[in-house]
């Protein structure tokens, strides 16, 4: 019933800059919470930055001053903005949204996966 798709990941050299996508679809009543996890062989997936309906921001320490996570509510998407991007930053990057559907009780989805890969 609900659909979370992203786009915008790849390939980019130390320093570079992407920007993910994530759009909510299907019998959406109203998407709450929204959020990037990213996740690399053998770790746990970790929280890279959310954002609530209101606007406020949380990102992890590792990110911040160069990742910017917002959104468009009329569009129900999510995005983050990636810049001086390193090693490090090299993940599978998830969508993760609370949404509540017509007739549900609201719960957590999460979109298919996105690769990013910083390399020289």
């Amino acid at each position: 019933q609900v659909q979370l798709v992203e786009s915008g990941g790849g390939l980019v050299q130390p320093g570079g800059s992407l920007k993910l996508s994530c759009a909510a679809s299907g019998s959406i009543f109203r998407v709450y919470g929204m959020g990037w996890y990213r996740q690399t062989p053998g770790k746990q997936r970790e929280s890279v930055a959310n954002i609530t309906r209101t606007g406020r921001i949380d990102y992890v320490d590792s990110v911040k001053g160069r990742f910017t996570i917002s959104r468009d509510n009329a569009l129900n998407t999510v995005y983050l903005q990636m810049n001086s991007l390193n090693f490090e930053d090299t993940a599978v990057y998830y969508c993760n949204a609370e949404i509540k559907v017509w007739g549900l009780e609201a719960e957590d989805y999460w979109g298919q996966g996105t690769q990013v890969t910083v390399s020289s």
